[in-house]
């Protein structure tokens, strides 16, 4: 029998906005900086708030409101790089007892009183290695398959941490986010990739695209 201590739920929502830093003798303006906060905040339209995105050609948009890592994920690269708190990889919730890269596209999370909908993996630029302080870092983390999970946001409302996540399951056939972020898809996958809508456009142009290779 599960425990309520096994649910699915939020560890931690952290927040920032876009501050300068400098790197490589260059001043680069980030908001990946991110941290813990308390009491219930409200997510809305393309964000929390109190929270934002320093380049919105990249970063943040519907299909980006809301980013997501695991700590089960964070245990995993602490063990490579040293102990690692909340938001260190810039994202708003931290979860626990959820397997993101397993997610599928279009599962539905009911937490505090919003519902969010998984929408795509995260794809690291070189912000990441900036936080991280090493150029190599988002190589890493592409190639470790632990992307964290994207989600929009469908109903608007409050969550804090401690929430539980009650997860509906994406309507059938969907694709994970580990698979989506592998980019090694079969020829069948690719096919419901580009016919799902849940699927952001830039991922389905790239999938039709590799269609239109093979």
């Amino acid at each position: 029998m599960t425990s309520p201590a096994d649910l699915p739920a939020v560890l931690s929502v952290n927040l920032g906005t876009p501050r300068q830093v400098e790197w490589r003798g260059q001043q680069v303006t980030t908001a990946i900086w991110k941290q813990p906060v308390t009491g219930p905040i409200r997510v809305e339209g393309i964000n929390f708030v109190g929270d934002d995105q320093a380049d919105r050609r990249v970063h943040g948009g519907a299909d980006k409101a809301v980013y997501a890592y695991a700590v089960e994920d964070y245990d995993w690269w602490s063990a490579q790089v040293g102990s690692l708190g909340p938001g260190t990889f810039g994202e708003n919730l931290t979860t626990a007892h959820i397997d993101l890269t397993a997610a599928s596209i279009g599962d539905q999370w009911h937490v505090g009183t919003a519902v969010l909908e998984v929408a795509q993996p995260r794809t690291p630029c070189f912000k990441l290695g900036i936080r991280m302080g090493d150029d190599t870092f988002t190589r890493r983390f592409a190639l470790g398959g632990r992307p964290g999970a994207y989600l929009r946001i469908v109903e608007p409302g409050l969550i804090e941490a401690g929430d539980q996540i009650r997860l509906v399951p994406a309507s059938l056939p969907s694709i994970s986010v580990g698979a989506l972020a592998s980019g090694n898809l079969t020829i069948d996958e690719l096919i419901a990739v580009s016919a799902d809508d849940r699927v952001p456009d830039g991922w389905r142009i790239a999938v039709d695209r590799e269609l239109a290779r093979r």
